[in-house]
Parts: C-alpha cells; structure tokens; sequence
C-alpha cells in the first residue's frame, strides 16, 4: 500500500469546513383544508341515514296487524323471485 495514495484520497474525503445552518423565518405557511359543498353535503346525508333506523315500524306493525287478522296476503311469484336472488347473491 501506497502512503501517498492514501493521503491524497483522505484529503479530497477530509470534511474540515464546518458549514453553519440558517435558521429559517417564524413567517411560516401553515396547512389548510377546504371542503367542497358536494362533501359537506354528503357529510349531512351521512349523517341524517345514520340517525333513522333501519326498521320501519310502522311498517312491520301493519303487517303484523294483517297477519293476526288474516288478510296478508303474499304472491307466490314475490316469494320465488326473493328466493331466487338470494341464492344467486351467495353465489357471488
């Protein structure tokens, strides 16, 4: 090994200038957000599905009151059509 290469090597890798860090300015700029009015609209529909309930009852309480008198009637081609849809949904 050379001990003249190995000067010139370490001076070009020498790091004997110590280079000071400006400090930046307090006038920084700060993040925004802005919502458009289609999200702040969704926001509020959002919101208003999920204050109802998913049961209507005053649906339920009249087929009930139809089911107890005997006047329910339900189509048979209804019935299979719901049958059928189901089937083919678990499928997917």
């Amino acid at each position: 090994m050379r001990i003249e290469a190995y000067n010139k090597i370490n001076s070009v890798y020498q790091t004997t200038k110590i280079n000071k860090t400006k400090k930046t300015s307090a006038k920084g700029t700060y993040d925004q957000i802005e919502i458009s009015q289609q999200g702040k609209d969704y926001q509020v529909a959002r919101k208003a599905v999920a204050a109802t309930s998913d049961v209507r009852m005053d649906r339920v309480n009249q087929i009930k009151a139809q089911m107890a008198s005997g006047t329910y009637n339900v189509k048979m081609e209804d019935v299979a059509d719901k049958l059928v849809d189901a089937y083919f949904d678990q499928m997917i």
